[in-house]
């Protein structure tokens, strides 16, 4: 049997089918409001600090800067969702040869999406772990934001992501291997 031509055009149904891709688009746009949102809030925060870094003790600093990592660390999910989302299930970007073009884009598939964005789960959460651990000092104290449960709930949590992230990166090897 010949190849298809790939310039030949699509059947009706098959070409309904394939160009619901595109309703991905507004999804992706959405993302990139959610980004700017996210950019307007690390501004804020980071103005915050500004105007009270003289007045915050150093553990104050210490979780507005973890505040701020998060939210770039977010961010990063959000850009990688984004760009490697569009590429791998709607349409080319066409950046080949673009001297800004993200070296990971050019071995992206839905597998390695999935784990890059478990690893960067994983991140976010440490950071968050880390906010509660360092906060876990005023426990038992009037203004305390977490308790003993809280902590041991997001440790749990935190265990859950990185066993579900092994389980997707050895999923992804598996069916590597198999092709």
């Amino acid at each position: 049997m010949p190849p298809a031509d790939p310039n030949a055009p699509l059947r009706p149904l098959p070409f309904l089918i394939f160009s619901s891709r595109w309703l991905q688009l507004p999804l992706y746009l959405g993302l990139i409001v959610a980004q700017c949102v996210y950019v307007f809030l690390f501004l804020k925060e980071l103005w915050h600090l500004i105007l009270h870094a003289f007045e915050f003790t150093e553990q104050q600093i210490m979780l507005v800067v973890l505040g701020l990592i998060d939210v770039v660390m977010i961010s990063n999910l959000l850009i990688m969702v984004i760009v490697g989302g569009y590429e791998t299930f709607v349409s080319r970007l066409g950046l080949q040869g673009h001297r800004d073009q993200p070296e990971w884009l050019s071995h992206v598939n839905a597998g390695i999406l999935k784990v890059k964005l478990a690893m960067a789960i994983i991140g976010i959460s440490s950071i968050h772990l880390l906010r509660t651990f360092i906060e876990a000092n005023a426990i038992g104290t009037a203004n305390a934001r977490v308790t003993p449960e809280g902590v041991m709930w997001q440790t749990i949590i935190h265990g859950m992501f990185i066993v579900s992230a092994i389980g997707i990166a050895y999923v992804d090897r598996m069916t590597q291997h198999k092709h």
